[in-house]
């Protein structure tokens, strides 16, 4: 039964990976507010919640590498290794703190929820400040804390909301259905 229960989680972090391939392509389509949606970043907390920590962070880490190789956007340096030091942390986060929780349905069950996403949302932003501080080091440019507050608040209100509201939502909804389907076994 475990082997069967890895091979799912596979499966299922493949599907995060796509989704968050080809989600940015929807949301480009909004220039005003395509990228404050952080498409990105909605299947990576997904499959951290879902998958646990393992998948999550590598599917984070993956998912923005692999849309520059391959399209060329985000930029490799420093936005694309930046947000794949942010996703990873998200997917790890979200699924190491989550998993910690107990999962009993209760009112309980949701704020728990609630305060993994938000702990792996602060983590993440933090964790891309640093990269963003080190990257433009490197690059010998310089990154300060109008910048900092920017790029991981004010430009990200929009996508930091759409999280906030959607992925705890569609959390409980999968995780019912995976219940069900384990129970209709």
């Amino acid at each position: 039964m475990r082997k069967n229960n890895n091979i799912f989680k596979m499966v299922l972090a493949a599907m995060f990976l796509a989704i968050a391939y080809v989600l940015p392509f929807f949301t480009g389509q909004i220039p005003q507010i395509g990228a404050m949606l952080c498409p990105m970043h909605i299947p990576v907390l997904l499959c951290g919640f879902l998958c646990g920590w393992p998948w999550g962070l590598t599917v984070g880490f993956i998912a923005p590498l692999l849309r520059s190789a391959v399209l060329g956007m985000p930029p490799f340096f420093p936005t694309a290794v930046c947000m794949a030091f942010e996703l990873a942390t998200y997917g790890a986060v979200t699924g190491l703190i989550y998993k910690c929780f107990p999962k009993k349905k209760s009112v309980l069950s949701i704020v728990f929820l609630y305060a993994s996403l938000i702990i792996a949302m602060v983590a993440g932003r933090l964790v891309w400040g640093t990269a963003m501080l080190v990257c433009t080091g490197i690059k010998g440019g310089s990154f300060g804390t109008a910048a900092f507050l920017a790029g991981a608040v004010t430009n990200a209100i929009p996508g930091i909301v759409l999280q906030i509201v959607l992925v705890p939502v569609v959390v409980l909804l999968l995780e019912r259905a995976m219940r069900s389907g384990e129970n209709g076994k």
